[in-house]
């Protein structure tokens, strides 16, 4: 069994319905209706997880390093007050090779992410910074949308809503 920070092979992005279909229960559906910011809008990699409240810091450290395909999931606990991520962190995320993103909050900067080949879902858009202190956790599970996102799990995101599949 695989953790969050072990390297696995890249997954390609299947259709949410499809795997619906394929999978049934054994899939969770995420209840969160998301808005489309990110160039890609369809992608999926084994998931990494943030909770944080208006605070930015961790986020920013994470998507510092090697994504190797991996989705960011942060649980902003669906503040819309600070953003928690913007162009500059989505450039580093796009730079170390991340997939995508998934944030239970707020972006900025969303004309500049439509063009990156990254992947973003996020509940709205403010243009005020967050707090840069580091607060929060990694890798820890979160929930939102009556699904909880594990790290290593495998999150399959497009037009149609997020999807996860539990890890073997």
């Amino acid at each position: 069994m695989t953790d969050a920070t072990t390297p696995v092979t890249p997954v390609t992005p299947l259709p949410t319905a499809d795997l619906v279909d394929e999978h049934g229960d054994r899939l969770s559906v995420c209840d969160t209706q998301f808005r489309q910011f990110g160039g890609r809008r369809s992608f999926c990699g084994r998931v990494r997880t943030i909770s944080c409240h208006e605070d930015n810091g961790l986020v920013r450290e994470l998507l510092r390093t090697p994504g190797e395909g991996c989705v960011l999931v942060v649980d902003g606990g669906g503040s819309l007050h600070t953003a928690l991520t913007g162009d500059l962190i989505a450039a580093s995320a796009v730079e170390n090779g991340w997939s995508g993103l998934v944030i239970n909050g707020a972006v900025r900067d969303s004309a500049a992410l439509a063009t990156m080949p990254i992947g973003i879902k996020a509940l709205g858009t403010n243009p005020r910074k967050s707090a840069k202190a580091s607060r929060g956790a990694i890798d820890v599970p979160v929930g939102f949308g009556g699904v909880t996102f594990v790290p290593g799990d495998v999150l399959h995101a497009d037009d149609d809503g997020v999807v996860l599949l539990p890890r073997d």
